[in-house]
């Protein structure tokens, strides 16, 4: 099954000079369910935007977006949530735990919104916070685990509502490459081992070697597409 599908997506934004930029051009792809993708291209190509437009972060200016066949229907708020809240999860380069939260609250934050109960919020975190290996830190703040944890913990979070498909942006981007090699390791051990479907964007070589890779030089027509 399809579970991402763009047909003649185009973000074009407009300043208040008049300047027009357009950010996406025309983009049509298709990812199935429980694949591996990866975005690559320079900054300003247009990688977060896609992901962003995709994720229902923000709208395209002409197109359509398919997830798992339904067409997205920006316009309608409700059906936006359900989707963030049953379908699609998200992590980010920049990490954004709340400060104020230990690991285990973090994971379990998204669980509050979906009217999870508290005793199931705390079963599942402490499930998902081992299965990231990180265990023994769940009563840790964010200021007291390194970059890989927590990113570690944001993968965990991002999966607290069983998500299909997950959306990375650069979420190698702030580490260190062996950190940033384990963080991809472990993204592909949960897409192989529970059926995830991961969207990623990358400047890292070593994870787009391991994945299907959408390039914005558009060398390979058959696996890429132009986000110039």
């Amino acid at each position: 099954m399809t579970i991402v599908e763009t047909r003649d997506l185009s973000k074009c934004y407009t300043f208040d000079s008049g300047l027009r930029v357009e950010a996406l051009k025309e983009v049509t792809l298709k990812i199935e369910e429980g694949g591996f993708v990866s975005f690559m291209g320079p900054s300003g190509s247009g990688k977060s935007t896609l992901l962003n437009i995709v994720g229902c972060l923000d709208q395209p200016t002409s197109g359509r977006v398919f997830i798992e066949g339904t067409e997205v229907d920006y316009r309608n708020s409700s059906s936006l949530v359900r989707l963030h809240r049953q379908t699609i999860g998200f992590v980010f380069q920049a990490f954004n735990l709340i400060s104020t939260m230990n690991a285990l609250e973090n994971v379990c934050y998204p669980m509050y919104f979906s009217g999870v109960s508290r005793s199931r919020q705390k079963q599942r975190a402490a499930e998902l916070l081992d299965l990231v290996g990180l265990g023994d830190r769940m009563h840790h703040l964010p200021s007291e685990l390194s970059g890989g944890e927590q990113q570690r913990v944001a993968i965990a979070r991002a999966l607290a509502n069983s998500p299909r498909l997950i959306l990375a942006d650069e979420p190698t981007g702030n580490l260190d490459s062996s950190t940033g090699k384990k963080i991809t390791d472990l993204m592909r051990k949960i897409n192989r081992e529970q059926g995830v479907s991961f969207v990623v964007t990358t400047h890292d070589p070593e994870m787009a070697r391991t994945c299907l890779l959408y390039t914005s030089d558009a060398a390979d027509e058959e696996d890429s597409v132009d986000l110039g």
